[in-house]
């Protein structure tokens, strides 16, 4: 009688090095993320020329993703985005004279926390997936080292970790204000059109302590939480927000405890 095989074992990520110059770096990687170099896997980690980038693997599996903060939609953003006058950067309180210590405890690809440490925000970005961090760091690292935005990706610092329990065991100065941006249980068809997004719900999935993480960002912000929703998403529950702003597509909640004082 034949032997019955074994299941295979399947991971979620693996480390993978698209160029040999690459394979040492891949190593170094793999042990930190504590993550395997082979065997069967649902996404691939992968070191390519162009910088660090997640591959979900599958026949109808979308294209990689990576940090990318001086070209693409960033770029665009830069030049043609509104600077101050974007709606995220009113509800987080960016004004004449007034730039906050800000926490963006849900970075995911970090877009919305770069874009306010470029308009002169003083940003920490916590992240808990630690390949998300990963990609986030090699974004980072890559954009320090060009011109334009070189400054302002080296003043951005990355946490890895459950923003919860970082938020809770604080023991910095507080930040002036918290900016969240959880992922939501959404209905609708239309919210996996975006390959980002059908990558982080199929990584991630979303975020059910939002009450909790909602909770720790009012205890521990000096001066106002600020919530990225969906436009008819209904608030978090807990804390009724003190007012909403609507951009096109998304809401900002805002829970002020203060006003932001202008300096200097």
């Amino acid at each position: 009688m034949a032997m019955e095989e074994e299941p295979r074992i399947t991971t979620r990520v693996r480390v993978e090095a698209l160029a040999p110059e690459l394979e040492t770096e891949a190593v170094a990687l793999a042990a930190r993320l504590r993550l395997p170099r082979d065997g069967d896997a649902e996404f691939s980690l992968q070191l390519a020329p162009e910088g660090l980038q997640l591959q979900e693997l599958g026949p109808d599996a979308p294209g990689p993703i990576r940090v990318d903060f001086q070209e693409g939609e960033m770029a665009h953003r830069r030049n043609f985005g509104g600077g101050a006058g974007q709606t995220v950067a009113k509800a987080v309180g960016v004004q004449s004279g007034a730039r906050p210590r800000l926490v963006d405890a849900t970075a995911g690809l970090g877009r919305d926390g770069f874009e306010l440490a470029r308009l002169g925000c003083t940003v920490t970005l916590i992240e808990r997936v630690p390949v998300i961090a990963a990609l986030l760091e090699d974004g980072l690292r890559r954009a320090a080292e060009d011109p334009e935005i070189g400054p302002t990706a080296r003043s951005v610092r990355v946490l890895t970790g459950d923003a919860i329990a970082l938020l809770r065991g604080w023991s910095e100065e507080p930040p002036e204000v918290i900016y969240l941006d959880p992922m939501f249980p959404h209905r609708e068809k239309t919210a996996l059109v975006k390959k980002e997004m059908r990558l982080f719900r199929a990584l991630v999935g979303d975020d059910e302590d939002q009450p909790e993480l909602l909770a720790a960002a009012l205890a521990l912000a000096t001066h106002r939480v600020v919530v990225k929703r969906m436009r008819k998403a209904p608030i978090i529950a807990g804390a009724k927000p003190s007012y909403a702003l609507e951009g096109k597509t998304s809401r900002f909640d805002v829970y002020s405890k203060q006003s932001l004082r202008m300096k200097g």
